[in-house]
């Protein structure tokens, strides 16, 4: 029994020496001397070496995959260097930015200015024409009545203050004054009102021009009217 054992054991042995011994059963390459390399897939981890200080002895790094920090290139950075910011990539843009805000915010409160001025001009059209013309009736004590006020045109014809003075609406009998000359620019499109009031307490009514921020009185006499005085004290 136990010879027949050894007997098929070494018949197994010289077959698979026999297989063996088959070059047929290889695959053999044809000598290339190009080595071919593989590169590294987000899959595969990067593994070096670190030396312990001292020692001759390698410690097994912490291994680290690729995909895990995908910031990491082939390029070093050097810590030194100031980041790579907005700015210093725009250069001078935030300048011309600043630049032409400045500009536009600048033509934005002249377009204001000007439609402000056009508008003021456009109502003083509307309420007292050209040339700048205020009427007015009060009882003045000028042969008039509630029934027959006295009418009072005043106007700025080119620059000059005029006051007409029709008593009892009488054009007949009128009366003109005149005011002030106005200098300046655009002064030829400034109204021109006025008012009747008694400003030296005599009991008459007296006559006060208004031009712009400018009071100008006349004084009432009972029969017409006179500038006022140097001197003379009013309350207005």
């Amino acid at each position: 029994m136990a010879v027949s054992r050894s007997k098929r054991q070494s018949g197994q042995l010289e077959d698979i020496e026999a297989l063996v011994g088959d070059e047929s059963l290889y695959v053999m390459r044809t000598p290339n001397s190009t080595r071919r390399y593989r590169q590294p897939t987000h899959h595969d981890t990067i593994e070096e070496p670190i030396t312990r200080p001292g020692s001759g002895a390698f410690i097994q790094p912490r291994r680290a995959s690729l995909h895990s920090n995908p910031g990491i290139t082939s390029k070093a950075v050097d810590p030194s260097l100031p980041p790579l910011t907005k700015h210093s990539r725009l250069g001078h843009f935030p300048w011309v930015t600043l630049i032409l805000g400045m500009a536009l915010m600048a033509l934005l409160v002249i377009g204001l200015s000007k439609f402000g001025t056009w508008w003021q001009i456009h109502q003083d059209d509307v309420t007292y024409g050209r040339p700048r013309t205020f009427q007015l009736d009060a009882v003045v004590g000028h042969d008039d009545s509630p029934g027959n006020p006295t009418h009072f045109i005043f106007m700025n014809l080119n620059r000059h203050v005029i006051i007409i003075e029709m008593p009892g609406g009488d054009a007949t009998h009128a009366r003109v004054y005149l005011g002030p000359v106005l200098y300046g620019d655009g002064q030829d499109l400034t109204p021109v009102t006025g008012e009747v009031k008694d400003v030296n307490g005599d009991g008459k009514p007296d006559l006060i021009v208004f031009i712009q921020d400018q009071r100008i009185v006349f004084i009432n006499t009972g029969t017409s009217f006179r500038p006022l005085q140097p001197g003379e004290h009013v309350k207005l």
